[in-house]
């Protein structure tokens, strides 16, 4: 998995996701913009993320095992557990 760059900050969050209330976009491939790079964030239980380009990659993120999301590389979370959840997002 990717570092994020040391340039980038913060400029915003989604709300806090659990396994009943993570939107179903999320659980199908998607891309961030060309400048946006995001960071999953799981504060309790569970989380797998698979990274669909260039090569597959499966990353179970738990807390302080955050999962990066590059710009415009279409990925998706797989929600197999309970979990409490929530993505950053920095450019």
């Amino acid at each position: 998995m990717k570092t994020l760059p040391t340039d980038v900050v913060l400029y915003k969050s989604t709300p806090e996701f659990t396994q009943d209330s993570v939107p179903a976009g999320l659980q199908r491939n998607h891309t961030t913009a060309a400048d946006v790079w995001g960071r999953i964030i799981v504060y309790e239980g569970r989380l797998r993320y698979v990274i669909e380009a260039p090569e597959v990659e499966e990353h179970l993120l738990v807390p302080g095992t955050p999962g990066i999301v590059e710009p415009q590389v279409a990925h998706h979370v797989v929600i197999d557990a309970p979990v409490r959840f929530c993505v950053e997002f920095l450019r």
